[in-house]
């Protein structure tokens, strides 16, 4: 049947009365969720033509206004007349919140003041309720109130909710003396007398949300609405500025001095920027989903039109445009503090509380007459401070360093203004790049003076290959920030490396540091290191020729330099060997050492990766990690060190034997030589004094217990993981059924060390990722795990039915795309082949690829596991049932196919698991 508009609904209804409301609203509903459905449906197809967010939004809240008023009109005409209304029987229904504001988002909240002269009269309470009922049935969000004027003006002074959302009050229709009763008391009674009140509770509004929904601007799933640089700010910039101003309109901000003309063209593009993002994933998602989460991200790309352009895929165009609208609503955000502060209607504020943590230098003149302190803040004296000299543009942020000093949101606001004066000239100018070597390597708090510099737009102008990477996002769910914000962070990192923060995290590094003679060449290279971001070419190549670039540039010597460009060339080496590599074989740690060559790299190495997975984002870093740096370090230096490398492996057995008998005086003779006779060279080799210790009280319990299949588990709090120990009979598929149980009862396994004893017996270890903070907690789990792995090996649960259960239906991680790649290589050990695998991660994954190896009747020594977000880097040393590496080519193949085809369609797999 054709749809009705609003207007002819009530004429359809016809002019007798109803009477019933139950009849009226099976009569009227169907046929206005029909026109509120078309109406979505036209408005989608509208934006995704036009690309006009804004539009859309005030499209959506016409037509909403549309269908109020006709729900109100057919409620008083079908069912309570007033015929002759008396003066209690006045009603207003005005918007409010963000349907005030006059537009919607399809999944919006729809918020309504019932505005009453008096108190409630029976006529407007069934009224009310009556149109409540309707916008219910038609499934809206409907947020009321239902209030006298007076009960209004009462309310918004005790609660600044109500405050706020009368101040964006609209009437739709009704009793218009009421509504301009009501907001002329309110402007004169609340607005007038209350504006710094007002500010400071928005302001502390807006940083408690943003706390909440993540502190930077740059988390790489950022909250469209309530996030840092969000909507919520621009509304929050426009409630002040109406508060403060006076002003209805946005356009009255320009004649009331606070925006200029290309401000406000400024805050209208971000505006409708993040409109139009809003109301497409709510569109997209069918709710009011706020959050662009990484599934969502490559829909909202396609909707919006981007496409794969200079290195960058689709949606890190989109994302990189972004994030560069939620730092232009961080300017805007910092002309108005500013303004409202040369007002007095707010509090002086530290423009950084970290400002804080470090000792205050003063005394002394500011360089030069350009410069002034304003309010404890350092400003500019005039106007031509940057024509005047361009290389004040880096002064301003070196002097703010040197001093210790905030920088005036005015100043800010002039260098964003006067970036064409920064261009090849001031780029070469040695004064200019001396102060700014001056603040990267600063021993005060370079990273909040770096991203003061990056939010004005001088950073990536002074130095363009940084310019290339701001806002730019990595479309992996392993890094939190974008690029320039990451780097940014790795400085803040290195700098509580040296102010020797965090040392019960990774003390090693801050033992080492103060030895580091190369710090300008750290620091520089921690700043650069991920500078070729979104190239074609490997980032760490291209990373290192634009430091060769560079170094000379900003005032560092030739070694300098060459320093800066070997680590940024390898910067991800010691992160994945240390993750990825035995550490315990001799191949690796010589490998290792022949490329890092001296002590000197060996500790600016180290100091830079943990500054590189510390700025990665919030638990990226844990204890395991750095026991893994810390072990690569140690035996690496050893070798460096000229120490006894080539000890006979005869002799390094004998050296571990004897250490173990030490520790377990109350053995026999005897008993210690049969139990030493159980294990082969390598499990001496590979494993360190207190775990053989362990093992051997663990084994001499499970014998006399006569015990085949057992498990025992405890936690280590500083590493941050749990360890298993599992003996059984050996098998070839041991390690699947582990890995399987494990993963069934959601146990995320890091490493993985088998041995096989002489008689026939496995012993492994198996180590997991921490899931609770508290000890007792952990030790449930870890029962739990143990026990699931117990069941598997005696076979009482079908390991495969298991695992398959816990497969999600649909997980995040499909959002990406992640091509398998399976790497053979004999000449990373001196025995066994080494085997990569990387591809998209998924629950079971581990156990998927272990049972692929063990029907290749391959015996697996040894498992490093890593996952980088979606993406897992799995790494096995394996030999053949005899003892031997893979070397033949046809079965080198057959392997690397086994493999590939795990990473196939779930459901055949899972025919396979079952099958086999």
């Amino acid at each position: 049947m054709p749809l009705h508009t609003p207007e002819s609904l009530l004429q359809s209804l016809g002019s007798q009365p109803i009477g019933d409301p139950a009849e009226l609203r099976a009569r009227l509903v169907p046929q206005l969720k029909a026109y509120l459905d078309q109406g979505r449906s036209e408005a989608e197809g509208r934006l995704r033509e036009s690309q006009n967010g804004l539009a859309c939004a005030r499209d959506l809240c016409e037509a909403m206004d549309r269908l109020v008023r006709i729900v109100h009109d057919a409620v008083v005409l079908h069912l309570y007349p007033a015929d002759n209304p008396s003066s209690g029987e006045r009603l207003a229904v005005v918007a409010t919140g963000g349907y005030g504001r006059g537009a919607l988002a399809p999944g919006s909240d729809v918020d309504l003041l019932f505005l009453l002269p008096y108190k409630q009269t029976a006529w407007s309470e069934s009224v009310v309720e009556a149109m409540l009922y309707v916008l219910w049935d038609l499934k809206l969000k409907v947020g009321h109130a239902t209030r006298s004027v007076e009960d209004c003006l009462r309310e918004s002074k005790a609660d600044m909710t109500i405050r706020t959302s009368l101040l964006e009050a609209r009437f739709l229709f009704g009793d218009r003396e009421l509504f301009d009763n009501l907001t002329k008391r309110f402007d004169l009674e609340i607005v007038a007398t209350s504006a710094p009140e007002f500010v400071d509770a928005k302001l502390k509004e807006r940083d408690a949300r943003v706390a909440k929904a993540g502190a930077s601007r740059y988390l790489v799933e950022p909250n469209v609405k309530d996030g840092k640089g969000g909507l919520r700010d621009l509304n929050t910039l426009f409630w002040i500025a109406k508060y403060v101003y006076r002003v209805r309109e946005p356009e009255e901000l320009v004649k009331a001095g606070l925006f200029t003309r290309e401000e406000l063209d400024l805050f209208a593009r971000c505006e409708e920027f993040l409109w139009r993002v809003r109301c497409h994933l709510h569109f997209e998602t069918g709710r009011a989903e706020e959050r662009l989460t990484f599934d969502l991200q490559r829909a909202l790309a396609e909707r919006l039109g981007f496409a794969a352009r200079g290195g960058l895929s689709s949606v890190e165009r989109f994302m990189k445009a972004y994030f560069l609208i939620a730092k232009d609503v961080g300017d805007l955000t910092a002309i108005v503090c500013s303004e409202l502060e040369a007002r007095q209607t707010k509090r002086r504020p530290m423009l950084d509380r970290m400002f804080g943590r470090f000792r205050r230098r003063r005394g002394g003149a500011l360089v030069g007459e350009d410069f002034t302190i304003d309010n404890n803040r350092i400003n500019v004296a005039c106007e031509e401070a940057f024509e005047r000299d361009p290389v004040n543009l880096i002064r301003l942020f070196w002097l703010a360093d040197r001093h210790n000093l905030a920088i005036h949101p005015d100043a800010t606001r002039l260098a964003t203004r006067s970036l064409k004066l920064i261009g090849q000239s001031l780029r070469n100018d040695p004064e200019a790049n001396g102060l700014f070597l001056d603040i990267i390597t600063s021993r005060n708090a370079p990273e909040i003076v770096l991203r003061h510099m990056n939010e004005a737009g001088v950073l990536g102008r002074f130095v363009p290959d940084f310019g290339r990477i701001v806002a730019m996002m990595q479309f992996n769910m392993y890094h939190h920030y974008t690029v320039d914000e990451h780097l940014i962070r790795s400085v803040g990192v290195l700098t509580e490396i040296e102010t020797g923060q965090f040392g019960h995290e990774h003390p090693l590094v801050n033992r080492i540091f103060p030895s580091i003679r190369n710090r300008r060449a750290l620091y520089v290279a921690v700043f650069l290191h991920d500078i070729a971001k979104g190239r074609p070419e490997d980032h760490s190549e291209a990373g290192a020729v634009i430091a060769r670039k560079l170094g000379p540039r900003f005032g560092l010597t030739d070694a300098e330099t060459d320093t800066v460009a070997w680590l940024i060339q390898h910067h991800l080496l010691m992160s994945n060997t240390a993750q990825s590599r035995d550490l315990s074989d001799p191949a690796t740690i010589k490998s290792f050492a022949e490329v890092v060559q001296t002590m000197e790299r060996l500790k600016l190495l180290l100091v830079l990766t943990v500054a590189d997975i510390r700025a990665v984002g919030p638990g990226t870093w844990t204890g395991w990690k750095g026991q893994l740096l810390r072990n690569l370090y140690q035996e690496t230096e050893v070798i460096l060190g000229g120490g006894a490398v080539d000890l006979a492996r005869s002799e390094r057995v004998r050296l571990a034997q004897e250490q173990l008998r030490a520790e377990l005086p109350d053995w026999s003779e005897a008993e210690f030589e049969a139990y030493a006779a159980r294990h082969m060279p390598a499990y001496w080799l590979k494993t360190d004094e207190t775990r053989r210790a362990k093992q051997a009280r663990f084994l001499q319990e499970s014998d006399k217990a006569g015990r085949t299949v057992t498990t025992a588990y405890e936690t280590d709090q500083f590493r941050g993981v749990t360890e298993l120990t599992v003996l059984s009979p050996d098998h070839p598929r041991l390690l699947a059924i582990v890995t399987g149980a494990c993963a069934a009862a959601g146990g995320n396994i890091v490493d993985a060390q088998i041995f096989t004893t002489t008689d026939g017996m496995a012993l492994d270890t198996i180590v997991l990722s921490r899931a609770f903070d508290r000890d007792e907690d952990e030790l449930r789990r870890a029962e739990r795990v143990a026990k699931a792995i117990e069941r598997a090996l005696k076979g009482e649960v079908r390991i495969a039915d298991l695992v398959d259960g816990k497969r999600p239906a649909k997980e995040r991680s499909k959002a990406f795309h992640v091509p398998p790649e399976v790497t053979i290589d004999n000449s990373l050990s001196s025995r066994q082949t080494v085997i990569e695998v990387s591809g998209l991660d998924r629950p079971g994954l581990l156990y998927d690829l272990t049972t692929a190896l063990g029907k290749l009747n391959l015996n697996i020594a040894s498992a490093h596991i890593v996952t980088f977000g979606e993406k897992a880097v799995d790494v096995f040393y394996v030999t053949d049932l005899t003892g031997t590496k893979v070397t033949h080519a046809g079965r080198q193949s057959t392997v690397r196919r086994a493999l590939l085809d795990v990473f196939k369609g779930e459901d055949t797999q899972a025919h396979q698991r079952r099958s086999a």
